[in-house]
This record gives structure tokens, sequence and C-alpha cells, in this order.
């Protein structure tokens, strides 16, 4: 608190001075606006539905992507909307190195965990060591540790690798996303993962391109379910929660 008064910050989203907010960069007010995100979903991949009634008559209808694409992975939440605050708060954690974020993240997470959520390890989404080497940490890492407290289960952060240093998926059509993670990650100790049920930890999630190979290097090694937590999700701008 000492070092804010000798150097004044702003919130990052509204520019407002801090005082004794107590989430770092950011006001009590932008950091109340993030809200999980509520009402009808995939039963899959919980990805919101438009229409209020999409789940009315037939209860187990997925999105398009799920039905579609045959994703690995049996279930993925990812409670949050990518947008600011939340989105301006993982752009400091991330690509900043705002490392102070992580306890209040990891909260957020942890607030929202599904109340039925049962796995045996959690696995960050792993980093290519030439991208750790210049970020200095894994965002995911950091995330599952944090979790993995609150629910007393392991983090296994070495036996899930990337052995190829891929482009970032964001700017990639799908087809390109798809080519761009073939052989990209592989399994050290096959024998630790056999019968286990994995849960997949990343910061955001986009297309699940990433998170569904991963789950079927994991399935393939032995994995019993691979299931994915993340923190934020892309959606349309009408999904997001009113302020």
């Amino acid at each position: 608190q000492a070092s804010r008064l000798l150097l004044p910050m702003d919130c990052t989203t509204c520019e407002r001075p801090l005082t004794d907010d107590p989430v770092p960069f950011f006001c009590r007010r932008c950091w109340g606006l993030i809200r999980p995100l509520r009402g009808p979903s995939c039963p899959r991949c919980h990805r919101p539905f438009a229409s209020p009634s999409a789940l009315s008559h037939s209860p187990t209808h997925e999105c398009h992507d799920c039905r579609t694409r045959h994703p690995h992975y049996s279930q993925v939440w990812a409670p949050y909307a990518y947008c600011s605050p939340l989105q301006d708060a993982l752009a400091l954690f991330k690509y900043r190195g705002k490392v102070a974020l992580a306890d209040a993240l990891g909260t957020l997470l942890i607030t929202a965990l599904p109340a039925h959520l049962d796995v045996d390890v959690l696995m960050p989404i792993p980093l290519h060591p030439n991208r750790l080497r210049q970020r200095e940490f894994n965002q995911s890492l950091l995330l599952a540790d944090r979790v993995g407290h609150a629910l007393g289960r392991p983090v296994s952060a070495r036996n899930l690798i990337r052995t190829v240093d891929t482009d970032p998926q964001i700017s990639l059509p799908r087809a390109a996303r798809l080519q761009n993670l073939r052989k990209a990650f592989a399994i050290r100790a096959p024998q630790e993962v056999a019968g286990a049920r994995i849960l997949l930890v990343d910061d955001v999630f986009t297309t699940g391109t990433t998170a569904s190979e991963c789950a079927r290097v994991l399935l393939q090694a032995g994995a019993k379910q691979v299931t994915v937590l993340a923190l934020a999700r892309s959606v349309d701008a009408a999904m997001v929660p009113d302020t």
C-alpha cells in the first residue's frame, strides 16, 4: 500500500486513481464487473446459446462446433467472457509479466468451479521451451496451481509437453490451426496418465483446437477422460452479462 502512495497508479480499465483497491492494477468497481456467464449453454463445451429456449425441447442439444468437429475433450468450463476488464487483466498477466494478478485471477476461477468437478490430476496447457524462456512463466500453470490447491488435487506440469514451437493459433483459420498443431504435443510418461481423469487448464478458450489436440494425445496415452477448465472464453458481445 505504501508503494501506491509513493507511486500513484490508475486503474487499467477506467483510469481512475487506485487507493486501497485489493486487486493490483484494477479498482473495485471495474473488478466487480467480471461476472460468470449465465443461461442455457452447450451441454459439452458450455458455450452460451443465444436463445433462452435453446434446450427446452432437447436438453442434450450440443452447439454446432461440438456436433461437427467432435472434440476429444468431454467437457469444457470457461466461466467468464473474454472482454474488458478481464481481457485487460489477462493481457497484463500474460504479455506484460504482471504475475501479481495470479491470485486474483485464480480466485475468479475457483469461485466459478462447477460443483460436480471430480478429477485426478490437473495439467496446464504447455508452452514450448522457446516461448517459456521468452515469457519466463506459464500463465496456465500459475492458474492450475491455485485451482489444484483448492481442489486438493496434484498438478502435473512436466508430463504433457509441447514439442513444436507453433505459430499463435488466434491468427490462423481452422484448417491451418489443425495442421499447425499436428504432432505438437507429446506425453513423457504415459504410465502416469493411464486410467486418470485429467483436467486441462488454460487461460482463454477460443476455438478449442489446442485443448482438443492435447486431449487426443492424453487419451491415446491411456487417460480415462479429459476435461478442460479455462478462465475466459471468446463469446459474442450479446452474450456478455449486463453490468
